[in-house]
């Protein structure tokens, strides 16, 4: 059964707190960098800390750009977004040495509502290989019939109880500033006419998103060739 609507306050209120979230530990060590610089005068501490300011800096603009387009506005005045701006956030959000992104998808303009399905799938797999692996992302099918696929893939890999039973519709979960990303990536699939399919195996966890009915084509062909009355 699914949830019962989030109302909009609070729904706003816990994605901004999701956001904040990811970025403050960046944001956190750009600081003490900084208080190093004001206190230190060895060099090889200033270097360190210098060092420190200028990867967290990397990283909050990384989380930032990349909530800008799975969360926020971005390209608001088009209904389309090209799949290229999405892999350079998500490639950006996973740059480390744990995680290796497979981008599989051949760059087109897809609906901005999918787009932004296809990262919060991305973010709930990277979740799940939180020790490192593969993600791998792919888009098939033509402009009607769009089907999102993304894989986790390493060492551990599984969804938590929480995020499974939203994906799969659990009405139980309660929804709090931990479950609101999977719980909007639903609304993100109901909202594109898609449904989730959760497959799990020994650490390896598999994200579906597809059509929740056939296209036009597929129904009028299962009419047609159905036997006469």
């Amino acid at each position: 059964m699914p949830q019962d609507p989030l109302p909009p306050l609070d729904l706003a209120a816990l994605l901004c707190s999701r956001v904040c979230h990811d970025v403050i530990s960046p944001v956190g060590a750009i600081v003490n960098g900084l208080e190093v610089l004001e206190t230190e005068d060895d060099k090889d501490m200033r270097a360190i800390a210098m060092e420190l300011i200028k990867k967290s800096a990397t990283a909050a603009s990384a989380r930032l750009q990349f909530c800008r387009l799975a969360f926020g506005a971005a390209g608001s005045l088009s209904a389309a977004i090209d799949t290229g701006d999405a892999e350079n956030v998500a490639r950006g959000l996973l740059a480390n040495d744990r995680t290796v992104l497979a981008w599989k998808a051949e760059r087109r303009l897809a609906p901005k509502t999918l787009v932004k399905l296809l990262l919060n799938l991305c973010l709930i797999a990277a979740t799940a290989a939180s020790r490192g692996g593969e993600i791998s992302v792919d888009l098939e099918g033509g402009d009607d019939a769009l089907t999102v696929r993304v894989q986790a893939k390493g060492p551990n890999a599984r969804l938590s109880h929480m995020a499974a039973g939203l994906l799969n519709g659990d009405s139980e979960v309660a929804i709090d500033a931990h479950s609101i990303q999977p719980y909007y990536a639903t609304l993100l699939a109901e909202q594109s006419g898609m449904t989730i399919e959760v497959t799990q195996a020994p650490e390896t966890v598999i994200l579906t998103a597809k059509p929740a009915t056939p296209p036009a084509a597929e129904a009028t062909e299962t009419i047609s060739d159905a036997p006469a009355a």
